[in-house]
């Protein structure tokens, strides 16, 4: 006699079931076989960036939000730094590339014929710098670009200096050596850093993505992150959201209307606005204006941008940026200490997107 598999339930297996679902709620429900069960739907295309570690937790955000409302599509980034993410888009490794500054022309040379076309770049979220510091006695430490420069050259190398505590009235400024933590790997951060301590506090040499001036090297913006925090009368600089998450003190910084500035995505978004776009044809690179008098704006900032074809794009790239760039991307931007892009140069971004929403 030939046998069949079959489910049989004996009467009192019937009675424990039965009970189950009665207090499920659930009493007369059909008791649906692992394959009657709802599925999540499987990822059937997806997409990889890389670059920036500045953009990093709003990058996570979206990709997170972005799968939720495209369940069926993935997109994945690797925070391996601008210039890593440059050279990963360039040889085609990735679909798109984020960078906290532009390509110089010989790696936009490369990435147009990449490309076959134009490659662009489009600011996408505006990355306050912080002058993280782990001064105990000083909770609101103020500091000018002129003192920065100091610092991070290395001319200033106490908590007490002279420059320090003018800046500082009335402080409990320790006798004690400044602890300075830098980038060890090239940075867009880093470049930018520089260009505005090279613009605003007569820093000694050139902007670079390679750091220049004094202190200890640590990889990415955790590392600095973590040798700040694990570090007592030290300082470094480091991107708004990873100080705040690690719950750093950030500086106060001097702008060029005079006023002493707490870093905030709204002041930073104010930095902004005096930003000249200087590319063309679609390509958004910005020019900033570190001597801005805007009241009350927070003169150390970043943009990240993406860095995508203007034209033969892989269509899951520009929903990508589109959703990035619309409404639902760039408001959550403040949950995660970064700021959104100023309502103008958005429009920009939207145009170049086709975004209408």
């Amino acid at each position: 006699m030939s046998k069949k598999l079959t489910w049989i339930a004996g009467p009192a297996l019937l009675a424990v079931l039965l009970l189950i679902a009665s207090i499920a709620g659930l009493s007369g429900a059909v008791v649906l076989s692992r394959e009657d069960m709802p599925q999540t739907p499987p990822v059937v295309e997806s997409i990889s960036g890389s670059g920036s570690s500045a953009q990093q937790g709003a990058m996570d955000a979206w990709r997170a939000d972005f799968q939720r409302i495209h369940p069926d599509l993935e997109v994945q980034y690797e925070p391996s730094g601008s210039d890593a993410g440059i050279r990963d888009f360039i040889t085609g490794k990735t679909s798109f590339a984020g960078s906290d500054v532009a390509m110089r022309p010989d790696e936009q040379v490369r990435a147009d014929r990449r490309c076959g076309s134009r490659a662009v770049h489009l600011p996408m979220v505006v990355g306050p710098i912080a002058l993280a510091h782990n001064l105990q006695s000083v909770p609101n430490l103020r500091l000018s670009p002129a003192t920065m420069s100091g610092i991070f050259s290395g001319r200033i190398t106490r908590w007490d200096a002279p420059e320090i505590a003018a800046e500082n009235h009335g402080a409990s400024l320790p006798h004690t050596g400044i602890r300075v933590f830098h980038r060890s790997d090239e940075s867009g951060t880093t470049h930018n850093f520089t260009t505005y301590l090279k613009a605003a506090g007569r820093w000694p040499y050139q902007p670079s993505r390679r750091w220049t001036g004094t202190g200890e090297g640590v990889t990415g913006s955790t590392g600095v992150t973590e040798a700040v925090q694990d570090t007592t009368d030290s300082i470094g600089y480091v991107e708004y959201d990873f100080a705040s998450n690690a719950g750093l003190r950030t500086a106060h910084v001097r702008n060029a209307a005079g006023e002493f500035i707490p870093l905030s995505p709204q002041s930073a978004t104010s930095a902004l606005e005096s930003a000249r776009v200087v590319g063309g044809h679609g390509d958004l690179v910005l020019q900033f204006d570190y001597l801005t008098r805007t009241k009350g704006a927070y003169p150390i900032v970043l943009v990240t941008y993406e860095i995508t074809c203007s034209r033969n794009s892989d269509p899951l790239v520009q929903a990508f940026l589109r959703y990035m760039a619309g409404d639902a991307g760039q408001s959550s931007l403040a949950l995660y200490g970064y700021a959104p892009l100023p309502r103008d140069l958005l429009a920009q971004v939207r145009t170049q997107l086709g975004v209408t929403d």
